[in-house]
């Protein structure tokens, strides 16, 4: 795995017209993807990682206003062309949206979404294309894939569906995918098996990812590192290994302490207090000192930036220190 970033985001800030203003909806992401790794990026609805991850794609408004770094292998996605821009969506990166029946056309069958961007886009010949469709079909798991071809979505399950939403960003063989919370719609079971498919297929293709999600314990499970954001800022950034025993960030902690205890069904459930902030809502100071049980004046009047924290950094005025015995369990 190369240790230069295949995407680079620094202080990317992105604003979208509002009620007759451009309003700053993400405020600072700070993201490094390298070669062939996988970045989780997890946080309350209304965050921004969705926009984030959109804006990689250049899926934004074309009034919005972007700032700060946005790299594809050294090269800035803001600054493209068309013509690069479109074949860049064709074989550099590809996503995996949340809702795949909102992304396939009802009235058209699989293989038509399948086939059409290997053989309009790419010039692939249409016998070479279903060859190389079906076999990602196969690979994902959906038995009977020449019947599969022929059907329409309404006929898949959603498990199915997603299955297919897969095969169509492999086909496009990219070096990132964006997989935008994959599992949402899906049952428990159906969810690890989607979860599954994804981490063979990058493990076999050597892809690097940048996954979307609310569930903390998957992202530390699939990724070698998560970025925790609120309000539009990305305020922690560390190992996978690590998040449960090193995070810092007063939200990191509270979201983790808010997930049930799977081994104690007797515990009590805790929540976060007060309600969360979308990035054009968030005050001058920290966005998240209305929640916090830390906070102190200069929270409501300083912004905190992102500070190292040996692995990772985080963006607190006063982030969670460890003791002495907890460092040494750290090392």
């Amino acid at each position: 795995m190369s240790s230069s970033p295949l995407l680079q985001m620094n202080a990317l800030r992105v604003g979208l017209p509002l009620d007759g203003a451009v309003r700053t909806v993400v405020h600072r992401a700070d993201i490094s993807i390298p070669e062939g790794a996988g970045v989780a990026l997890v946080g309350e609805s209304g965050s921004g990682k969705s926009l984030t991850a959109r804006s990689v794609l250049g899926l934004l408004p074309q009034s919005a206003r972007i700032q700060g770094d946005l790299l594809f292998a050294g090269e800035s996605i803001p600054a493209m062309k068309p013509e690069r821009l479109r074949r860049f969506r064709a074989s550099d990166v590809a996503m995996v949206f949340q809702d795949p029946r909102a992304h396939i056309n009802p009235a058209r069958t699989i293989g038509d979404f399948l086939l059409e961007g290997l053989t309009t886009a790419r010039g692939v010949p249409v016998a070479e294309a279903i060859t190389k469709v079906t076999g990602i079909l196969r690979e994902v798991g959906i038995a009977d894939a020449e019947r599969r071809m022929r059907q329409r979505p309404q006929e898949l399950s959603g498990g199915l569906l997603q299955r297919v939403m897969i095969a169509a960003a492999l086909a496009a063989e990219p070096r990132l995918l964006l997989a935008d919370e994959p599992t949402t719609a899906l049952d428990v079971t159906t969810q690890e098996e989607v979860m599954a498919v994804i981490a063979e297929a990058r493990e076999a293709r050597g892809l690097a990812m940048l996954f979307i999600t609310h569930d903390l314990e998957l992202a530390a499970a699939v990724c070698d590192r998560v970025v925790v954001m609120y309000a539009g800022m990305t305020v922690e950034e560390l190992p996978a290994d690590r998040l449960r025993s090193g995070a810092a960030h007063p939200y990191t902690r509270a979201l983790l302490a808010s997930r049930p205890a799977v081994d104690d069904a007797d515990a009590e459930l805790r929540s976060i207090a007060g309600r969360p902030l979308s990035g054009f809502e968030a005050p001058d100071g920290c966005a998240f000192a209305d929640r916090c049980p830390r906070v102190q004046d200069l929270c409501r009047s300083d912004r905190p930036q992102p500070g190292s924290t040996g692995d990772g950094t985080v963006a607190c005025h006063f982030p969670h220190t460890f003791s002495p015995e907890e460092a040494s369990s750290h090392a």
